[in-house]
């Protein structure tokens, strides 16, 4: 892969800053759900599977901005 300049690291660091809140913010809502008499089911499934979509970007994301190196 091609090294990053600096514009490129920058956008990419507030879009991973982005998503974690958003994972966050998803977990919470997920959390005071599933504690609710009526939560609706499909809505929980819903706000989970985004969860896990936002958690798979992180994950590449910081796999581009810290890459593993071999020693």
């Amino acid at each position: 892969m091609l090294p990053l300049d600096k514009e490129q690291e920058a956008q990419l660091g507030l879009e991973l800053a982005t998503k974690r809140q958003e994972h966050a913010d998803l977990d919470a809502a997920i959390h005071t759900l599933g504690q609710s008499q009526l939560a609706d089911r499909m809505l929980i499934q819903r706000l989970k599977k985004r969860k896990l979509t936002l958690k798979d970007r992180i994950v590449q994301l910081e796999n581009i901005l810290l890459p593993d190196i071999i020693a």
